[in-house]
């Protein structure tokens, strides 16, 4: 599978855990780790909601599409 989204890095980055991101975002730690691992990936609206509470950019978030 794809690595679509880099929420993991960017929580890695930021010395952050996946369990303070799903406190801050209202979704379960089990959802998060999903995120983090690539198995679903967020709707627009919460990647959006991740992006703010992380202080980044949404494209921040993804992994570029150009080489696939």
């Amino acid at each position: 599978m794809a690595k679509l989204n880099r929420i993991k890095a960017v929580l890695a980055e930021q010395e952050k855990t996946s369990k303070w991101l799903a406190g801050q975002v209202g979704k379960s730690a089990c959802t998060v780790s999903k995120w983090c691992n690539n198995v679903v990936q967020p709707d627009l609206n919460t990647l959006d909601q991740i992006a703010r509470t992380l202080k980044v950019d949404v494209k921040d978030l993804l992994n570029s599409t150009e080489n696939l």
